[in-house]
Protein backbone atom coordinates (compact mmCIF):
# COMPACT_ATOMS: atom_id res chain seq x y z
CA UNK A 1 0.00 0.00 0.00
CA UNK A 2 2.80 1.90 0.50
CA UNK A 3 4.30 4.61 -2.48
CA UNK A 4 8.04 5.19 -2.57
CA UNK A 5 7.83 7.83 -5.02
CA UNK A 6 4.73 9.57 -6.50
CA UNK A 7 6.76 12.28 -8.15
CA UNK A 8 9.71 10.63 -9.17
CA UNK A 9 9.78 11.98 -13.47
CA UNK A 10 9.05 15.72 -11.29
CA UNK A 11 12.80 16.50 -10.97
CA UNK A 12 12.31 20.07 -10.88
CA UNK A 13 10.62 21.96 -8.56
CA UNK A 14 8.16 24.90 -9.50
CA UNK A 15 8.42 26.53 -6.60
CA UNK A 16 10.88 26.12 -3.61
CA UNK A 17 10.98 27.27 0.31
CA UNK A 18 13.74 26.35 2.95
CA UNK A 19 13.35 26.55 6.99
CA UNK A 20 15.95 25.25 9.18
CA UNK A 21 13.54 21.92 9.56
CA UNK A 22 11.70 22.01 6.69
CA UNK A 23 11.79 22.27 3.05
CA UNK A 24 8.72 22.07 0.61
CA UNK A 25 8.79 21.85 -2.95
CA UNK A 26 5.89 22.75 -5.21
CA UNK A 27 6.65 20.22 -7.88
CA UNK A 28 3.04 20.18 -9.94
CA UNK A 29 0.09 22.85 -10.47
CA UNK A 30 -3.21 22.33 -11.72
CA UNK A 31 -3.68 24.77 -14.19
CA UNK A 32 -7.52 25.31 -13.52
CA UNK A 33 -7.76 25.48 -9.91
CA UNK A 34 -5.01 26.31 -6.61
CA UNK A 35 -4.37 23.03 -5.93
CA UNK A 36 -0.84 22.00 -6.11
CA UNK A 37 0.97 18.45 -5.45
CA UNK A 38 4.42 18.97 -3.14
CA UNK A 39 6.80 17.91 -1.25
CA UNK A 40 7.41 18.51 2.71
CA UNK A 41 11.12 17.33 3.70
CA UNK A 42 10.93 16.61 7.73
CA UNK A 43 13.27 16.11 10.19
CA UNK A 44 12.09 12.59 10.28
CA UNK A 45 10.27 11.86 6.88
CA UNK A 46 9.28 13.69 3.69
CA UNK A 47 5.74 13.62 3.15
CA UNK A 48 3.62 14.17 0.24
CA UNK A 49 0.87 16.66 -0.17
CA UNK A 50 -2.22 17.31 -0.43
CA UNK A 51 -1.86 14.97 2.70
CA UNK A 52 -4.32 13.68 5.62
CA UNK A 53 -2.87 13.27 8.93
CA UNK A 54 -4.29 11.01 11.48
CA UNK A 55 -5.02 12.09 15.03
CA UNK A 56 -3.64 9.96 17.67
CA UNK A 57 -4.31 11.62 20.91
CA UNK A 58 -2.25 10.33 23.42
CA UNK A 59 0.41 9.45 20.87
CA UNK A 60 -1.21 6.35 19.26
CA UNK A 61 -4.38 5.49 17.58
CA UNK A 62 -6.87 3.28 19.25
CA UNK A 63 -6.21 -0.76 18.08
CA UNK A 64 -3.75 0.65 15.50
CA UNK A 65 -0.02 -0.01 15.68
CA UNK A 66 2.72 2.26 14.21
CA UNK A 67 3.84 -0.21 11.68
CA UNK A 68 0.30 -1.16 10.23
CA UNK A 69 -0.11 2.85 9.58
CA UNK A 70 3.22 2.53 7.77
CA UNK A 71 1.74 0.36 5.98
CA UNK A 72 -1.71 1.88 5.13
CA UNK A 73 0.90 4.87 3.99
CA UNK A 74 0.71 7.62 6.59
CA UNK A 75 2.99 10.34 5.79
CA UNK A 76 2.20 12.52 9.43
CA UNK A 77 0.04 11.83 12.34
CA UNK A 78 -1.09 14.18 15.22
CA UNK A 79 -0.69 14.27 18.68
CA UNK A 80 -2.66 15.85 21.37
CA UNK A 81 -0.22 18.24 23.65
CA UNK A 82 -2.86 18.29 26.56
CA UNK A 83 -3.07 14.67 26.74
CA UNK A 84 0.70 14.11 26.22
CA UNK A 85 1.99 16.89 28.41
CA UNK A 86 -0.83 14.93 31.24
CA UNK A 87 0.12 11.73 30.19
CA UNK A 88 3.68 10.38 30.24
CA UNK A 89 4.38 13.84 30.68
CA UNK A 90 7.38 15.84 28.99
CA UNK A 91 9.74 14.50 31.64
CA UNK A 92 9.46 10.72 30.35
CA UNK A 93 9.11 12.21 27.14
CA UNK A 94 12.42 13.72 27.11
CA UNK A 95 14.07 10.59 28.95
CA UNK A 96 12.36 8.25 26.29
CA UNK A 97 14.25 10.81 23.21
CA UNK A 98 10.91 12.41 22.22
CA UNK A 99 7.54 11.22 21.36
CA UNK A 100 9.08 9.16 18.09
CA UNK A 101 11.38 6.83 19.61
CA UNK A 102 8.85 6.58 22.72
CA UNK A 103 6.12 5.21 20.35
CA UNK A 104 8.17 3.56 17.56
CA UNK A 105 6.88 6.03 14.82
CA UNK A 106 10.07 7.02 12.20
CA UNK A 107 7.56 9.07 9.89
CA UNK A 108 6.20 13.25 10.46
CA UNK A 109 4.43 14.15 13.47
CA UNK A 110 2.36 17.02 14.36
CA UNK A 111 0.85 18.69 17.63
CA UNK A 112 -1.20 21.03 18.30
CA UNK A 113 -0.81 23.77 21.31
CA UNK A 114 -3.26 21.98 23.23
CA UNK A 115 -5.63 25.26 24.05
CA UNK A 116 -8.31 23.64 21.90
CA UNK A 117 -8.61 21.20 25.05
CA UNK A 118 -8.25 23.54 27.97
CA UNK A 119 -11.59 25.64 26.16
CA UNK A 120 -13.79 22.82 24.91
CA UNK A 121 -13.13 19.95 27.18
CA UNK A 122 -12.94 21.55 30.81
CA UNK A 123 -15.32 23.42 32.68
CA UNK A 124 -14.38 27.06 34.35
CA UNK A 125 -11.66 27.68 31.52
CA UNK A 126 -10.33 31.24 31.28
CA UNK A 127 -8.17 33.35 28.96
CA UNK A 128 -6.20 35.69 29.99
CA UNK A 129 -3.22 37.84 28.30
CA UNK A 130 -1.02 35.32 30.15
CA UNK A 131 -2.60 32.51 29.14
CA UNK A 132 -5.20 29.49 29.49
CA UNK A 133 -6.28 29.44 32.95
CA UNK A 134 -8.38 26.22 33.92
CA UNK A 135 -8.93 23.58 36.67
CA UNK A 136 -6.87 20.41 36.59
CA UNK A 137 -9.45 17.87 35.92
CA UNK A 138 -7.61 15.11 38.33
CA UNK A 139 -7.24 17.48 41.64
CA UNK A 140 -9.06 20.77 40.79
CA UNK A 141 -6.06 22.68 41.16
CA UNK A 142 -5.93 26.46 39.20
CA UNK A 143 -3.14 26.12 36.28
CA UNK A 144 -2.22 28.07 33.31
CA UNK A 145 -1.18 27.12 29.97
CA UNK A 146 0.92 30.23 28.93
CA UNK A 147 2.24 30.32 24.86
CA UNK A 148 5.63 29.47 26.44
CA UNK A 149 4.29 26.65 28.50
CA UNK A 150 3.16 24.87 25.32
CA UNK A 151 6.07 25.67 23.53
CA UNK A 152 8.11 23.81 26.07
CA UNK A 153 5.80 20.77 26.38
CA UNK A 154 6.48 20.43 22.79
CA UNK A 155 9.71 21.08 22.36
CA UNK A 156 9.72 17.87 25.12
CA UNK A 157 7.67 15.86 22.81
CA UNK A 158 9.99 16.68 19.65
CA UNK A 159 7.54 16.78 16.69
CA UNK A 160 8.21 17.72 13.26
CA UNK A 161 5.55 20.21 13.15
CA UNK A 162 4.44 22.17 16.40
CA UNK A 163 1.37 24.86 16.87
CA UNK A 164 1.44 27.91 18.81
CA UNK A 165 -1.35 28.69 21.32
CA UNK A 166 -3.74 30.49 19.58
CA UNK A 167 -7.08 32.01 21.62
CA UNK A 168 -9.97 29.80 20.46
CA UNK A 169 -12.86 31.41 20.23
CA UNK A 170 -15.89 29.32 18.14
CA UNK A 171 -16.41 29.98 14.32
CA UNK A 172 -20.30 30.94 15.11
CA UNK A 173 -19.17 33.70 17.77
CA UNK A 174 -19.74 37.71 16.50
CA UNK A 175 -18.33 40.99 18.23
CA UNK A 176 -15.15 42.39 19.49
CA UNK A 177 -14.25 38.95 21.06
CA UNK A 178 -13.25 37.75 17.65
CA UNK A 179 -11.18 41.04 17.07
CA UNK A 180 -9.73 40.79 20.72
CA UNK A 181 -8.79 36.97 19.91
CA UNK A 182 -7.31 37.60 16.53
CA UNK A 183 -4.69 40.09 18.01
CA UNK A 184 -3.97 38.19 21.15
CA UNK A 185 -3.07 35.25 19.10
CA UNK A 186 -0.83 37.04 17.18
CA UNK A 187 0.78 38.31 20.35
CA UNK A 188 0.99 34.49 21.38
CA UNK A 189 3.00 33.99 18.45
CA UNK A 190 5.62 36.40 19.15
CA UNK A 191 6.46 34.95 22.63
CA UNK A 192 6.10 31.34 20.90
CA UNK A 193 8.79 32.27 18.41
CA UNK A 194 10.47 33.54 21.34
CA UNK A 195 10.45 30.78 23.77
CA UNK A 196 11.21 28.19 20.58
CA UNK A 197 14.29 26.35 21.55
CA UNK A 198 14.38 24.01 18.63
CA UNK A 199 14.24 25.82 15.55
CA UNK A 200 16.95 23.78 13.77
CA UNK A 201 14.55 20.21 14.50
CA UNK A 202 11.13 21.53 14.69
CA UNK A 203 9.08 23.75 12.59
CA UNK A 204 6.58 26.39 14.51
CA UNK A 205 3.49 26.99 12.54
CA UNK A 206 1.44 29.82 13.53
CA UNK A 207 -2.74 29.56 12.99
CA UNK A 208 -5.01 32.54 10.54
CA UNK A 209 -7.50 33.43 12.68
CA UNK A 210 -10.44 35.69 12.42
CA UNK A 211 -13.49 33.91 12.15
CA UNK A 212 -16.16 34.53 9.66
CA UNK A 213 -14.79 38.07 9.27
CA UNK A 214 -12.98 38.95 5.96
CA UNK A 215 -11.09 42.16 7.17
CA UNK A 216 -10.20 40.38 10.59
CA UNK A 217 -8.67 37.30 8.38
CA UNK A 218 -7.29 38.90 6.23
CA UNK A 219 -5.03 41.24 8.70
CA UNK A 220 -4.48 37.72 10.90
CA UNK A 221 -3.32 36.47 7.44
CA UNK A 222 -1.26 39.14 6.39
CA UNK A 223 0.55 39.92 9.77
CA UNK A 224 1.40 35.83 10.18
CA UNK A 225 3.56 36.01 6.88
CA UNK A 226 5.42 39.00 8.13
CA UNK A 227 6.51 36.78 10.58
CA UNK A 228 8.45 34.41 7.95
CA UNK A 229 7.44 31.05 9.76
CA UNK A 230 8.30 27.56 7.58
CA UNK A 231 4.36 27.01 7.26
CA UNK A 232 0.74 28.11 8.38
CA UNK A 233 -2.50 26.82 9.61
CA UNK A 234 -5.91 28.07 8.91
CA UNK A 235 -7.85 27.92 12.45
CA UNK A 236 -11.19 28.94 13.98
CA UNK A 237 -13.25 26.78 11.00
CA UNK A 238 -15.05 23.38 10.75
CA UNK A 239 -17.12 24.65 14.14
CA UNK A 240 -20.15 24.73 12.89
CA UNK A 241 -20.80 27.31 10.43
CA UNK A 242 -22.48 27.49 7.75
CA UNK A 243 -20.07 25.48 4.59
CA UNK A 244 -20.73 28.50 2.10
CA UNK A 245 -18.76 30.83 4.85
CA UNK A 246 -16.21 27.83 5.64
CA UNK A 247 -15.19 27.19 2.19
CA UNK A 248 -14.97 31.46 2.09
CA UNK A 249 -12.41 31.89 4.58
CA UNK A 250 -10.21 29.07 3.23
CA UNK A 251 -9.97 30.62 0.07
CA UNK A 252 -9.34 34.27 1.28
CA UNK A 253 -6.51 32.65 3.41
CA UNK A 254 -4.93 30.83 0.95
CA UNK A 255 -4.69 33.56 -1.18
CA UNK A 256 -2.62 35.35 1.24
CA UNK A 257 -0.38 32.75 2.59
CA UNK A 258 2.66 32.13 0.79
CA UNK A 259 2.22 29.43 -2.22
CA UNK A 260 6.02 28.26 -1.64
CA UNK A 261 4.72 27.03 1.75
CA UNK A 262 2.63 24.68 3.15
CA UNK A 263 -1.28 25.44 4.04
CA UNK A 264 -2.72 23.48 7.17
CA UNK A 265 -6.28 23.16 7.40
CA UNK A 266 -7.60 22.42 10.73
CA UNK A 267 -9.97 19.88 11.47
CA UNK A 268 -11.37 19.08 8.03
CA UNK A 269 -11.59 15.27 7.01
CA UNK A 270 -14.84 14.70 5.18
CA UNK A 271 -14.27 13.21 1.18
CA UNK A 272 -15.91 16.07 -0.04
CA UNK A 273 -13.98 18.91 2.53
CA UNK A 274 -10.76 17.52 1.53
CA UNK A 275 -11.26 17.76 -2.63
CA UNK A 276 -12.83 20.98 -2.31
CA UNK A 277 -10.29 22.33 -0.11
CA UNK A 278 -7.31 20.53 -1.86
CA UNK A 279 -8.92 22.86 -4.79
CA UNK A 280 -8.81 26.23 -3.22
CA UNK A 281 -4.76 25.49 -2.01
CA UNK A 282 -4.97 23.37 0.89
CA UNK A 283 -1.86 21.17 1.38
CA UNK A 284 -2.71 19.64 4.99
CA UNK A 285 -5.47 18.00 7.12
CA UNK A 286 -6.42 16.34 10.13
CA UNK A 287 -9.49 15.39 11.49
CA UNK A 288 -10.32 12.58 14.40
CA UNK A 289 -13.44 11.53 12.30
CA UNK A 290 -12.08 8.76 10.15
CA UNK A 291 -10.95 6.95 13.21
CA UNK A 292 -13.65 7.87 15.83
CA UNK A 293 -16.61 7.16 13.01
CA UNK A 294 -15.04 4.00 12.81
CA UNK A 295 -15.42 2.93 16.10
CA UNK A 296 -19.18 3.16 15.48
CA UNK A 297 -19.19 0.54 12.67
CA UNK A 298 -18.89 3.50 10.16
CA UNK A 299 -17.14 2.57 6.73
CA UNK A 300 -15.83 4.98 4.56
CA UNK A 301 -16.66 4.65 0.55
CA UNK A 302 -16.18 6.69 -1.98
CA UNK A 303 -20.46 7.37 -2.08
CA UNK A 304 -20.49 7.92 1.46
CA UNK A 305 -20.17 5.31 4.58
CA UNK A 306 -21.63 1.94 5.52
CA UNK A 307 -23.13 1.17 8.61
CA UNK A 308 -22.23 -2.17 9.63
CA UNK A 309 -23.88 -2.66 12.60
CA UNK A 310 -27.35 -2.36 10.33
CA UNK A 311 -28.85 -5.80 9.91
CA UNK A 312 -28.48 -5.95 6.11
CA UNK A 313 -25.07 -6.66 6.06
CA UNK A 314 -25.33 -9.61 8.50
CA UNK A 315 -25.47 -12.07 5.47
CA UNK A 316 -23.36 -9.68 2.95
CA UNK A 317 -19.89 -11.75 2.10
CA UNK A 318 -18.86 -8.63 -0.34
CA UNK A 319 -15.73 -6.60 1.55
CA UNK A 320 -16.36 -3.00 2.58
CA UNK A 321 -14.89 -2.06 -1.44
CA UNK A 322 -14.23 -4.17 -3.54
CA UNK A 323 -11.74 -1.87 -5.25
CA UNK A 324 -10.04 -1.14 -1.74
CA UNK A 325 -6.67 -3.09 -1.26
CA UNK A 326 -6.22 -2.69 2.46
CA UNK A 327 -5.53 -5.32 4.87
CA UNK A 328 -9.69 -5.86 6.51
CA UNK A 329 -10.93 -5.82 2.11
CA UNK A 330 -8.39 -8.33 1.42
CA UNK A 331 -9.46 -10.53 4.10
CA UNK A 332 -13.01 -9.93 5.67
CA UNK A 333 -16.23 -9.50 5.07
CA UNK A 334 -19.49 -7.21 5.78
CA UNK A 335 -20.82 -10.05 7.68
CA UNK A 336 -17.71 -11.06 9.54
CA UNK A 337 -17.68 -6.78 10.28
CA UNK A 338 -21.18 -6.60 11.31
CA UNK A 339 -20.66 -9.48 13.66
CA UNK A 340 -17.82 -8.25 15.19
CA UNK A 341 -18.26 -4.33 15.23
CA UNK A 342 -21.56 -4.88 17.51
CA UNK A 343 -19.49 -7.06 20.03
CA UNK A 344 -15.94 -7.25 19.88
CA UNK A 345 -12.93 -4.28 19.46
CA UNK A 346 -11.83 -6.34 16.84
CA UNK A 347 -14.45 -5.31 14.10
CA UNK A 348 -13.77 -1.70 14.97
CA UNK A 349 -9.95 -2.09 14.98
CA UNK A 350 -10.82 -3.36 11.44
CA UNK A 351 -13.05 -0.42 10.23
CA UNK A 352 -10.22 1.90 11.39
CA UNK A 353 -7.79 0.43 9.09
CA UNK A 354 -10.00 0.66 6.36
CA UNK A 355 -11.30 3.78 7.22
CA UNK A 356 -7.43 5.41 7.44
CA UNK A 357 -6.67 3.61 4.27
CA UNK A 358 -9.52 5.08 2.60
CA UNK A 359 -8.48 8.78 3.50
CA UNK A 360 -4.76 8.07 2.11
CA UNK A 361 -6.09 6.28 -1.08
CA UNK A 362 -8.26 9.58 -1.68
CA UNK A 363 -5.10 12.05 -0.74
CA UNK A 364 -3.33 10.19 -3.32
CA UNK A 365 -5.64 10.38 -5.83
CA UNK A 366 -5.63 13.54 -5.45
CA UNK A 367 -2.00 14.21 -6.04
CA UNK A 368 -1.82 11.88 -9.07
CA UNK A 369 -4.76 13.87 -10.68
CA UNK A 370 -2.82 17.48 -10.36
CA UNK A 371 0.99 15.84 -11.04
CA UNK A 372 -1.48 14.27 -14.74
CA UNK A 373 -3.32 17.79 -14.80
CA UNK A 374 -6.83 16.14 -14.88
CA UNK A 375 -7.52 17.30 -11.08
CA UNK A 376 -11.00 19.17 -12.46
CA UNK A 377 -12.21 15.91 -14.40
CA UNK A 378 -11.36 14.41 -10.98
CA UNK A 379 -13.47 16.66 -9.03
CA UNK A 380 -16.25 15.96 -11.61
CA UNK A 381 -15.70 12.01 -10.79
CA UNK A 382 -15.72 12.24 -7.50
CA UNK A 383 -18.25 14.59 -6.68
CA UNK A 384 -21.02 11.98 -9.27
CA UNK A 385 -20.10 9.17 -7.66
CA UNK A 386 -20.58 10.77 -4.17
CA UNK A 387 -23.85 12.69 -4.88
CA UNK A 388 -25.14 12.10 -8.32
CA UNK A 389 -27.04 14.58 -9.80
CA UNK A 390 -27.57 17.04 -6.85
CA UNK A 391 -24.30 18.40 -5.66
CA UNK A 392 -24.81 21.08 -2.33
CA UNK A 393 -24.45 24.66 -3.47
CA UNK A 394 -21.60 25.42 -1.20
CA UNK A 395 -19.51 22.84 -3.31
CA UNK A 396 -20.97 24.41 -6.54
CA UNK A 397 -19.94 27.66 -5.29
CA UNK A 398 -16.72 27.34 -4.00
CA UNK A 399 -15.66 25.16 -6.71
CA UNK A 400 -16.94 27.89 -9.37
CA UNK A 401 -14.32 30.12 -7.58
CA UNK A 402 -11.59 28.10 -8.84
CA UNK A 403 -13.16 27.88 -12.62
CA UNK A 404 -15.11 24.62 -12.03
CA UNK A 405 -18.69 24.88 -12.58
CA UNK A 406 -20.19 21.53 -12.08
CA UNK A 407 -23.07 22.95 -13.45
CA UNK A 408 -22.45 22.99 -17.13
CA UNK A 409 -21.15 19.51 -18.68
CA UNK A 410 -17.24 19.27 -19.64
CA UNK A 411 -15.90 17.40 -22.85
CA UNK A 412 -14.42 14.72 -20.86
CA UNK A 413 -16.87 13.30 -18.20
CA UNK A 414 -20.09 14.97 -19.58
CA UNK A 415 -21.36 15.03 -15.81
CA UNK A 416 -23.04 17.99 -14.79
CA UNK A 417 -24.90 18.73 -11.43
CA UNK A 418 -27.88 20.19 -10.14
CA UNK A 419 -27.08 22.75 -6.83
CA UNK A 420 -29.08 22.13 -3.89
CA UNK A 421 -29.11 24.03 -0.36
CA UNK A 422 -26.67 21.91 1.77
CA UNK A 423 -28.72 21.08 4.32
CA UNK A 424 -30.89 19.07 1.49
CA UNK A 425 -28.52 16.33 1.99
CA UNK A 426 -26.38 16.27 4.74
CA UNK A 427 -24.44 13.28 4.35
CA UNK A 428 -24.16 11.24 0.90
CA UNK A 429 -26.06 8.87 0.88
CA UNK A 430 -25.24 5.04 2.17
CA UNK A 431 -24.74 2.66 -0.50
CA UNK A 432 -24.71 -1.16 -0.50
Amino acid sequence: MTTSDEFGSLATPLEVSNSPALKFEVLARCSTTKARASKMHLPHYTAHTPMFMPVGTMGSIKGITTKQLEGLDCHVILGNTYHLGSRPGPELLEKAGGLHRFMAWNRGLLTDSGGFQMVSLLKLANITEEGVEFENPHDGQKMMLTPEMSIGLQNAIGADIMMQLDDVVSSLTTGPRVEEAMWRSVRWLDRSIKAHKRPTEQNLFPIVQGGLNVELRTKSALELVKRNTPGYAIGGLSGGEAKDSFWRMVSLSTDILPTNKPRYCMGVGYAEDLVVCSALGVDMYDCVFPTRTARFGNALVRTGSLSLRQGRYGADFNPIDKDCDCPTCKNYTRAYLHTTVTKETTGCHLVTIHNIAFQMRLMRDIRQSIVEDRFPVFIREFMKTRFGQTVPMWIINALQSVSVDLTVPDSLTGYSATPVPDDFQKTPNETC
